[in-house]
């Protein structure tokens, strides 16, 4: 049996950089190597370079390639040496089977002249196998009284080399009672036989045992055996015959497995075990016992495996029968595998572009491909197209291979990218078609700048932003292609109080993302304007502008700050003067404070945190204002601490707390005596402070005295009252205090005047300031706030003159009591 001709799969993509304005000179020219089989990975073929007219380093340069369909190369090209050499191992009898002349066909493609080169390899056998019997012993059952001269088949070994290495004869183990003859049939396939040579004796000897040998040729001779068990039975007087020497038989290579193929009949005259005919394989290889199954009793023939014509055409089968006794008979089967539609055409490009410019002209080749059909005769005709709407043509050239050309002129504005379909179809029934797409890009000139979606954007970050904090992803778009599409991004140049734009954000270049490059303050910055600029990447760039304004969002990240009452440096507590003859709603005084934060986190409320009297003040939600909520009672004590918080409306809410000290009398020396209660610090560090403290306070006092005098004078003139201020028992600044105040005029004056008393009971120091005349709950003005000035009352000087209550220091300044 001849098995077909290896039919190598050609076609590599391969990618051709640039097949514009040339014809394409394509050319066969065969070219013949041979080399062994079984030769390792990178073995030489083949001086191909030479064969080329190239030297080895043109390989590359030029773009020398193997082309094939699909299945795995069996050879590559060493572009350093310049040979062709072995991909892998080559097993001849795989590729080949038993067919004399193995021959393997590759096509070299020159990407640069776009040439084609053929090359045939000859695959040459090498004695690599051993014939083989397919058992290891064979059972024969020979009639004692059989006569001289008889032959009985024995098996059959196969070798699947060729030529020399292949089967070259037997060899039969030495028995004076049989001897081998080898027999050669019309296809030159060898049948040993065994030939009675003497008359056989039962009850001489019942069993005989034989070896037959079978070996090749070739350097290193390979042999088989198998064991020949011979046993003597009674009369056997005839052998199993074939109804037919040969049996022929066609069928589909679409039939499904276990199609019945035909049934082979021999017959055998005598009877009982005698008669009874098996049928079996005579020589058993792995192929036809894998795709053919006989029936030993009914002599069905069915099919194991999937047939493919494309695989083998041809089967030839040698079956036998044999009796119970041991007699045999031989003949064959010859299966015609017939060729069905069931192959689609393959398409493979062998080299295309990708890519070309709109103003290329007609006739310009994008690509080369081939088509092949692995069925035969019909079914293996094909027929190229591509759709009519195209602008492109199909052009057949040197064998199956095709060439797509374009038609017309293209326009990318119109179509930027076309999807070419090719329609390889076959001739057979039913018809088959492959389809395969080329894609192909429209090259462009850079006739278009970078366009904004909008004419301006406008984005915010709120302040307290993290460094490099994404703010904004700008994109243009740019209709051409490749780097005449590719955008680059960046800002124009520009300061911000008195610092360029660049510290404050910055762009990416390639994506458009605008980053901060700095934590944004609202109180410091609240708008950025910023002009990107978007190029292209073509010769020459195109560019174009567009305004981005940056708002910076307001956080409340500012706790309000208290503007009044404010605390002395000094470390004194502040004191408010409240009368005990207030009525309810009396304003005390107005916590004034302020939010650098804008919007509802500036929003501010106040409200009474803590009261040493409960009740009896209360402060307005919005204006801040202290207030009486009742009348004073004498047994209200002097002394009132208040802590007013004061807390904006941001998420989360921050606040701020201020604490006052409200004195409650009806005159000078009560708010005196009551302020002498308070306990200075001991702290011996303060002792030159309190020195300085009281030569001030004193000679503020004297001016305050001179202030006072003068006032009672007039208002005694006036009101023509002859009381005077009663004696406290002590004497301030050594004037008794009697000769100059009433208690009336005292009072009264309070009553005219807003006042504030500051006192540090942990100092030596009190401070008790008298502002501005407040008139209708009115706020006191910064101005007259910065003008006013604490009276210092020094602890000390009360230890020296006495009464605590009387010795106490304090001035009129501005008309402020």
């Amino acid at each position: 049996m001849e098995a077909p001709p290896y039919r190598p799969n050609c076609g590599r993509l391969v990618q051709i950089c640039l097949l514009l304005g040339a014809l394409w000179e394509i050319r066969a020219e065969q070219i013949r190597y041979s080399v062994p089989e079984e030769l390792e990975k990178g073995s030489f073929v083949g001086n191909i370079a030479k064969d080329l007219g190239l030297e080895p380093r043109e390989l590359a340069e030029r773009g020398v390639r193997i082309v094939s369909r699909g299945r795995a190369q069996l050879f590559a090209l060493n572009l350093g040496s310049g040979s062709l050499v072995t991909a892998g191992r080559i097993d001849r009898e795989e590729l080949c089977d038993r067919s004399p002349k193995c021959l393997v066909s590759l096509e070299i493609l020159l990407e640069d002249k776009v040439k084609i080169f053929g090359v045939e390899v000859e695959i040459i056998d090498v004695n690599d196998n051993a014939p083989n019997f397919g058992t290891e012993q064979r059972e024969i059952k020979v009639a004692e009284n059989e006569i001289p001269g008889i032959r009985f088949p024995l098996p059959e070994a196969f070798d699947p080399d060729v030529g020399v290495n292949s089967l070259q004869g037997y060899q039969l183990s030495s028995d004076v009672h049989f001897s081998l003859d080898v027999q050669s049939g019309a296809d030159g396939i060898k049948y040993p036989e065994l030939v009675l040579a003497r008359a056989l004796d039962r009850e001489e000897e019942a069993v005989h045992h034989l070896v037959l040998t079978a070996f090749d040729g070739g350097n290193l001779v390979h042999s088989g055996t198998v064991r020949i068990h011979i046993t003597l039975v009674d009369t056997n007087d005839n052998a199993p015959i074939f109804t037919q020497p040969e049996y022929h038989v066609s069928i589909r290579e679409n039939v499904p497995v276990g199609s019945h193929l035909l049934t082979v009949k021999a017959t055998d005259p005598d009877e009982g075990a005698n008669g009874e005919v098996t049928y079996s394989f005579r020589k058993v290889r792995d192929k036809i016992s894998q795709l053919f199954q006989l029936n030993s009793v009914t002599g069905d023939i069915t099919t194991l495996g999937a047939l493919d014509y494309e695989d083998s055409a041809f089967y030839d089968i040698d079956i036998e029968a044999h009796d119970g006794p041991g007699l045999r008979a031989r003949s064959k089967v010859l299966v015609t595998v017939l060729d069905v539609n069931d192959n689609a055409p393959e398409v493979t490009v062998t080299s295309f572009t990708n890519s070309v410019q709109e103003n290329s002209s007609p006739g310009t080749v994008i690509a080369l491909f081939n088509v092949h059909d692995s069925d035969s005769e019909e079914n293996g005709l094909i027929t190229c197209s591509i759709p009519n709407n195209l602008p492109f043509t199909l052009e057949k050239t040197y064998g199956n291979y095709y060439r797509l050309l374009t038609h017309e002129t293209l326009d990318r504005e119109e179509v930027s990218e076309y999807n070419i379909l090719v329609t390889a179809t076959d001739h057979g029934t039913p018809t088959l078609s492959t389809e395969t797409r080329i894609s192909l890009q429209v090259a462009d000139i850079n006739d278009n700048p970078p366009a904004f979606p909008h004419a301006s954007y406008s984005t915010y970050i709120p302040e307290n932003n993290p460094r490099g904090a994404s703010i904004l992803s700008v994109t243009a778009q740019d209709p051409d292609s490749i780097e005449n599409a590719r955008v680059i991004y960046s800002l124009t140049e520009d300061t911000l109080q008195g610092e360029p734009l660049s510290s404050f954000v910055s762009i990416n270049s390639d994506t458009g993302v605008l980053y901060a490059l700095r934590s944004f303050d609202y109180e410091q910055v609240r708008e950025l304007q910023l002009l990107v600029t978007a190029s292209d990447s073509g010769d020459p760039p195109l560019s174009s502008n567009v305004s981005l304004s940056l708002f910076v969002l307001d956080q409340n990240d500012n706790a309000p700050e208290i503007l009044y009452p404010t605390l002395p440096t000094d470390g004194s507590t502040g004191v408010e003067l409240a009368p005990r003859s207030a009525e309810p709603g009396y304003l005390v005084t107005k916590v004034v404070a302020v939010d650098k934060d804008s919007g509802q986190n500036a929003w501010l409320s106040y409200r009474l945190l803590k009261a040493s009297e409960p009740g009896l003040f209360t402060v307005g939600l919005h204006t801040g204002e202290v207030r009486t909520a009742r009348a004073l009672l004498d047994r209200d004590a002097l002394k009132q601490s208040l802590v007013v918080a004061v807390q904006d409306h941001g998420q989360p809410p921050l606040s701020a707390t201020v604490t006052l000290t409200v004195a409650v009398a009806d005159s000078i020396p009560d708010v005196l005596a009551d302020l002498g209660s308070f306990k200075p610090s001991a702290d011996p560090d303060d002792s030159s402070l309190t020195l300085y403290l009281v030569v001030a306070v004193t000679t503020v006092s004297c001016v305050f005295l001179t202030f006072v005098i003068v006032l009672l004078a007039l208002r005694l003139r006036r009101w023509h009252t002859s009381r005077l201020l009663p004696t406290s028992g002590g004497r301030l600044m050594g004037v008794p205090a009697s000769h100059f105040v009433g208690v009336d005029g005292v009072q009264a004056f309070l009553q005219t005047y807003s006042h504030e008393v500051s006192l540090t009971a942990d100092s030596r120091e009190s401070h008790l300031i008298f502002p501005q005349p407040n008139y209708a709950d009115t706020l006191i003005s910064h101005e007259s706030c910065e003008k006013s000035e604490p009276l210092l009352i020094t602890q000390n000087l009360l230890e020296t003159k006495g009464d605590p209550n009387l010795h106490q220091v304090y001035k009129i300044k501005g008309g402020y009591l």
